[in-house]
């Protein structure tokens, strides 16, 4: 008989411990903040900006072309070095036809036959003009002729060395079948190997590119950004460039155009746009980096600054649920600022520190 009465009373101290713990539990879901999740309103910078997505290019880059036709028989410089204007690039060798190279040596022996049968003539003429049996105009008449074809043979005579030997001497120098650097700057890439045939840049073609060359102290950003941001921009804004082959680089520039006309790449509206990037210490920079530039358009910092998440907008206003010290839940009303569409200001009705409840996740239905 005492036996039975232990065990009864044992089962009942269960079920009262089992009753408190329910109890408990029941308290909590009241209260409902064991599991609520709060962001803490602080001081932070908000930055509008636009994104730009493009490559690092030189200002000036200019390919390099011959005026004379033949093949490239010497480069004297190589990829990536740094040649001052005039210096020699390129020598190029004439590879005239049999065709060109005899019509060059007859039309020199044809103004020699005639340059001294002129050369007769003037002499006989300048006797008789002593002798008053000619006029001074007939004469002079002469003179001309025989300048003329004086000319005629010179060129003639450099055409022929041109094409046959690659070079010539004119009144004017020496001239040479070597391509000279334009401008002070780095050569970019050789378009042409030794033994490669060089068309000539005339008026009825363009002519083979043989070097392309730029000034690499002067780069830009050129690059496209979106239809719908463009509106928003403005030459000489500030703008942060994100380099994709140097991650740790920050390089800074400014926008110096954006194009009147838009370009439609899939079904993409989007519109050139030209950044010039300051030079940066420390930082080497490629011709043809790709590289991503956020252009800001406004930037405010040490605001109040919440995730623009935790707002709820309904007919123009804006509230949030803030946790209270004492474990309550306020709704206020927010006036908000400037945002970058992660971030936003408050302006008006919350104070740092203060804890914005996050709402929960919406369900997919």
């Amino acid at each position: 008989m005492k036996r039975r009465t232990k065990i009864i009373v044992g089962v009942t101290v269960v079920l009262v411990l089992a009753g408190g713990a329910t109890a408990v539990k029941a308290a909590g879901s009241r209260n409902g903040n064991d599991d609520v999740k709060t962001v803490a309103a602080e001081r932070g910078s908000v930055v509008d900006k636009a994104l730009a997505v493009g490559r690092i290019e030189p200002e000036v880059e200019i390919g390099v072309k011959s005026q004379i036709s033949g093949m490239v028989q010497r480069r004297y410089s190589e990829e990536g070095q740094f040649v001052r204007a005039g210096e020699p690039l390129l020598e190029i060798r004439p590879t005239p036809t049999p065709l060109e190279l005899t019509e060059a040596r007859r039309q020199v022996q044809m103004r020699d036959l005639e340059m001294a049968n002129l050369k007769l003539e003037l002499e006989r003429n300048e006797a008789l003009r002593a002798q008053g049996l000619i006029s001074e105009q007939d004469y002079l008449a002469t003179k001309q002729r025989f300048e003329q074809v004086e000319l005629q043979q010179q060129l003639a005579a450099e055409r022929l060395s041109l094409l046959a030997e690659g070079r010539m001497i004119s009144g004017e120098g020496r001239m040479e079948t070597v391509i000279r650097s334009p401008i002070d700057g780095y050569i970019l890439e050789y378009a042409v190997e030794v033994g490669d045939p060089v068309v000539p840049i005339s008026t009825y073609q363009e002519g083979t590119v043989l070097i392309r060359m730029a000034e690499m102290s002067k780069l830009v950003f050129r690059g496209n950004v979106d239809e719908i941001d463009v509106g928003r921009l403005r030459e000489g804004l500030p703008v942060e460039i994100k380099i994709g082959a140097l991650p740790d680089a920050k390089v800074r520039g400014s926008l110096t155009m954006i194009s009147l006309k838009a370009t439609t790449e899939d079904n993409a509206t989007r519109f050139p746009v030209e950044i010039s990037v300051l030079p940066e210490s420390g930082i080497v920079l490629r011709a043809g980096y790709s590289a991503n530039a956020d252009v800001i358009i406004e930037r405010r910092d040490s605001v109040l600054v919440i995730p623009e998440r935790l707002v709820r907008t309904e007919n123009d206003t804006s509230r949030v649920t803030v946790l209270l010290a004492n474990g309550e839940r306020e709704e206020r009303i927010v006036r908000l600022g400037l945002s970058d569409a992660i971030s936003v200001e408050v302006l008006e009705g919350l104070n740092a520190g203060d804890l914005v409840i996050e709402p929960p996740p919406r369900e997919i239905k």
